[in-house]
């Protein structure tokens, strides 16, 4: 077989990965590949060994068995779930931004545009909405250049509207910088329409593949059941026009936001 190019060699390639905490193995011979240019989602239920297997593909976790592989010189950009502002802090947007981070001013302007935040610039970070910080976690990563972003769930505290706008806007970052996601979350009904492949996880890999066949695969339907597997089937999300930070259809003129999205 004719050895990979680098075009099409897996940004990360994880094989067989074990990962045990004391006597409970949390992850059992899992496999994942992430390619540059697509989205893979991980879905599973709490406890299932969602996060271990972003920090173990990441070289975070040491493996009982098996192996994972990375891209040379890849850049890694990575959103978590939670991030907490202390209220005292007097920091911008824009600073926190540069912090730890080779940055200018433009820089920042270019990254906030680009999640479609530019007017929280100056704003004090600690006043900013929920879906506001996400999306300033999300510029901050951009600024890195990534080879592969990483987001974890990264919907947790945006309301539907900003969900559904933020889900199309990560795909838009992928198109335009053609780096590979791994996304990881809950948000089945918005996540599936805006991924290539899924991987649902319970300690191994239950079923994977593209949405719209995990969606009916037979250990999918058993480990969220029937009813809530139909509720969130996969979902297209169309529309013709853009949301503002505060989720109302942007005119271009609209005022900064105060509400969360």
């Amino acid at each position: 077989m004719a050895p990979m190019s680098a075009r099409t060699r897996p940004l990360i390639d994880v094989r067989a990965a074990t990962v045990c905490h004391g006597t409970a193995v949390v992850l059992d011979r899992v496999d994942l590949t992430i390619g540059r240019g697509e989205i893979v989602t991980l879905i599973g239920p709490n406890g299932s060994g969602k996060s271990t297997l972003v920090r173990a593909a990441l070289g975070l976790v040491p493996l009982a068995a098996g192996a994972v592989d990375t891209a040379s010189s890849i850049r890694i950009g990575y959103v978590p779930q939670h991030f907490s502002v202390d209220s005292t802090l007097p920091i911008t947007v824009g600073r926190f931004l540069q912090l730890g981070v080779s940055a200018t001013d433009a820089d920042c302007l270019q990254a906030l545009t680009t999640v479609r935040a530019a007017r929280i610039q100056d704003a004090p970070l600690h006043r900013i909405s929920g879906g506001e910080i996400k999306r300033a976690l999300l510029a901050r990563a951009l600024l890195r250049k990534p080879d592969l972003l990483v987001l974890d769930e990264p919907s947790a505290g945006v309301d539907v509207t900003g969900q559904a706008e933020l889900y199309d806007l990560i795909v838009k970052i992928r198109d335009q910088q053609n780096c590979g996601v791994l996304l990881v979350s809950h948000d089945l009904h918005l996540v599936m329409a805006a991924t290539d492949r899924v991987v649902c996880l319970n300690h191994h890999v239950c079923c994977a593949g593209r949405p719209d066949a995990v969606a009916q695969h037979p250990e999918y339907l058993n480990l969220f059941g029937a009813q809530l597997a139909r509720r969130i089937a996969v979902y297209t999300h169309h529309h013709d026009h853009q949301h503002d930070l505060a989720g109302k259809i942007d005119s271009g003129n609209a005022p900064p936001p105060t509400a969360d999205g």
